[in-house]
């Protein structure tokens, strides 16, 4: 194997970290916002403030999973061209379907 080549040897366990950490950030991020709000609503005595925290959590949370997602797309990307999947690609999984 050229080092080029060389992938790390826990690399499928990375990526199933990496998207292990795609949830825990959306409850995080929805932690943290209801935390901003409720500290606003106490400082300033305004219900509303709290649920500004709770929209900013969840806008996080969102771009969390919309980064995760192009990330995904980006790594997905290259298999177009990658001889083992583009003839599925084109013409389909034949393997499952019926003959009649």
């Amino acid at each position: 194997m050229s080092e080029e080549n060389k992938q790390p040897k826990h690399l499928g366990k990375l990526q199933a970290l990496d998207n292990l950490s795609l949830g825990i950030s959306i409850v995080a991020a929805v932690i943290i916002g209801f935390a901003i709000g409720y500290g606003l609503k106490q400082w300033t005595g305004y219900t509303w403030t709290l649920w500004l925290g709770i929209f900013w959590g969840i806008a996080a949370a969102g771009l969390n999973i919309y980064k995760a997602y192009k990330r995904a797309q980006k790594e997905f990307e290259g298999m177009e061209n990658d001889p083992r999947y583009s003839y599925r690609a084109k013409h389909g999984d034949k393997a499952n379907e019926d003959d009649d």
